[in-house]
């Protein structure tokens, strides 16, 4: 059976932008930042970017999990990555770019979200693998 609801079409919508914003921020850093930037700066940046990438591309397999068996745990695992990635990236690229080093507070919490989000995904296919057990004990 097929899950298709209006909860994962925003989430398509806001991965394919966030990775498409991934693609625009690392050439932006390569061809705009470089020299501008100090090189601490500028692997500041390319960190933000990483990191955004790694988690776009982790809630794409989650939608696509989530399109063949909708699971409770897997909206909360997308919410925890998405303010993480704002937060994280997010304050690493104000940092890098207005060296307000004040930011720098934000980043461990965007952190703590992805970890979170990480353990989130943990427990959800945990989850599943008991729900898997009691149906074949079933028939």
């Amino acid at each position: 059976m097929r899950h298709n609801d209006s909860h994962s079409r925003h989430w398509w919508l806001a991965m394919g932008l966030a990775g498409m914003s991934t693609i625009a921020l690392g050439a932006f850093a390569s061809h705009g930042l470089r020299g501008t930037l100090s090189a601490d700066m500028l692997r500041v940046f390319e960190t933000g970017v990483r990191y955004q990438m790694w988690h776009v591309l982790a809630a794409v397999g989650v939608l696509a999990w989530r399109s063949v068996q909708p699971l409770r745990g897997q909206m909360l695992t997308l919410g925890l990555w998405a303010a993480g990635m704002l937060l994280f990236s997010g304050s690493l690229y104000a940092l890098a770019t207005t060296a307000r080093t004040q930011l720098g507070i934000i980043t461990p919490i965007g952190g703590l979200l992805l970890i979170a989000g990480w353990l989130s995904l943990a427990v959800t296919g945990w989850r599943q693998r008991g729900s898997e057990e009691k149906d074949a004990n079933k028939l």
